[in-house]
């Protein structure tokens, strides 16, 4: 007896159902849309991601650059001040009857010196150092035997660093071998 599956004429000819068919097909391009559209999303995905490090590395990089220009800006001021300060260091050497002129001056002095200090400022440490050529100025280099060679002598005008960059080297005497 036939059954009514064999009397389509797909099951007669030995092949699969139309409908059947048509929905292995719609199955099938589903499935390669979906792969498509993850493909898609995994692109945007990264895409979004290598914007977001480039973002980043840009802002990063900008906050460097305001961080260096208001570095280089602060340098630019301490060093026009640095000649105020060694005017304050020639005047303390100056012998004054005045004992109460004397005393204000050496307290303003330790305020400014204070106030660079907070801002960064540190002095060169010269008197008994080797020379060094990085952070030294040698102005006059004397022949002793009463020193080693390359020693600092003197100190003629002080240098310093800010926030442990070089901003003036210092002007030193420098004792050599005779």
């Amino acid at each position: 007896m036939d059954t009514p599956e064999d009397k389509t004429p797909a099951a007669a000819e030995g092949g699969l159902d139309p409908v059947v068919m048509e929905k292995e097909n719609s199955i099938s391009n589903q499935t390669t849309e979906i792969e498509q559209l993850r493909a898609e999303r995994d692109e945007l995905k990264d895409l979004v991601q290598r914007s977001r490090a480039e973002f980043d590395n840009y802002r990063r990089r900008v906050d460097r650059e305001k961080a260096e220009m208001v570095d280089h800006g602060a340098a630019d001021a301490v060093r026009q001040i640095l000649a105020v300060v060694d005017d304050f260091n020639r005047a303390l050497q100056v012998e004054t009857q005045d004992k109460n002129y004397s005393k204000g001056i050496e307290l303003i002095h330790q305020r400014f010196a204070d106030t660079l200090k907070k801002l960064g400022l540190t002095p060169i440490d010269t008197e008994g150092k080797l020379f060094d050529p990085n952070v030294h100025y040698a102005v006059d280099m004397v022949p002793t035997d009463e020193a080693d060679d390359q020693t600092i002598l003197a100190e003629y005008q002080k240098g310093y660093y800010l926030k442990g960059k070089l901003l003036r080297p210092a002007m030193v005497k420098v004792a050599v071998k005779k």
